[in-house]
C-alpha cells in the first residue's frame, strides 16, 4: 500500500514539473528583422490548416483567407475559413498596435481583449474565445504562437484549454507568395 502511495506522489509530482515547464516569449532572442504582425499582415495572405484533439486525432482542415487593412496603428484582419467539412465561416480580428509594440484585439467570438507580444521571430496571443460546438456555447482559453520563418511564411500553433487541460490543437501555415491565390470554396 506505502508503495503505490509512493509511486503515486512521485508520478503527481513528475506530471506537474512537466507541465509546468513551458516556454516563455523571452526564449526567443532578438533578430535582425524582428517579426510584426502589422508588418506581415498588411494585405492578402493565404493559409492552411488543421484541428487535433487532445490524441492529436485530425478533426477538422482547413484554408483561410486573410485580408489585412491597416491606418496608423489601428488594423483590421478579415478571415475567411473555408472547413473541409463545407462549414466557412468569418472572423474580424480588429487590432491595436500599443507604444511599446505589443497589440491588442478584439473580434465577433473573442470574449474581452485579446493580448499579443513579439520577440524576436515569435509572436504570442493570448485570448479566450466562445466556440459553437453542436449548438451549445463553450469558452475556452487560446495560447496561440506565431513563428515567422523568412518574409513570406509564417507557422502558428494554438494550444485550445479549457479548465487548464489542453483540449485540441491547431496549426497553420500562412504564405504572402500566394497572393493570387485562393481558398476551394466549399
Amino acid at each position: 500500500m506505502i508503495n503505490k502511495l509512493i509511486k503515486s506522489l512521485v508520478f503527481m509530482t513528475t506530471c506537474f514539473l512537466i507541465s509546468s515547464c513551458s516556454v516563455v516569449l523571452n526564449d526567443y532572442k532578438t533578430v535582425d528583422k524582428p517579426f510584426d504582425i502589422k508588418t506581415y499582415f498588411d494585405r492578402q495572405v493565404i493559409a492552411w490548416g488543421m484541428i487535433q484533439d487532445y490524441s492529436n486525432k485530425v478533426k477538422r482542415r482547413f484554408c483561410v483567407e486573410i485580408n489585412g487593412t491597416w491606418k496608423d496603428e489601428k488594423g483590421v484582419l478579415a478571415e475567411k475559413f473555408y472547413f473541409n467539412d463545407g462549414e466557412i465561416s468569418y472572423r474580424n480580428w480588429q487590432l491595436t498596435k500599443l507604444a511599446d509594440g505589443s497589440y491588442t484585439g478584439t473580434a465577433e467570438d473573442v470574449v474581452g481583449t485579446a493580448i499579443g507580444k513579439h520577440q524576436g521571430f515569435a509572436f504570442q496571443f493570448q485570448y479566450e474565445l466562445s466556440l459553437n460546438i453542436d449548438g451549445d456555447i463553450t469558452q475556452v482559453t487560446m495560447d496561440d504562437w506565431m513563428y515567422q520563418l523568412d518574409e513570406n511564411r509564417v507557422m502558428n500553433k494554438t494550444s485550445m484549454s479549457k479548465f487548464g487541460i489542453k483540449v485540441a490543437e491547431v496549426t497553420l501555415f500562412f504564405d504572402k507568395e500566394t497572393i493570387n491565390q485562393s481558398c476551394p470554396s466549399a
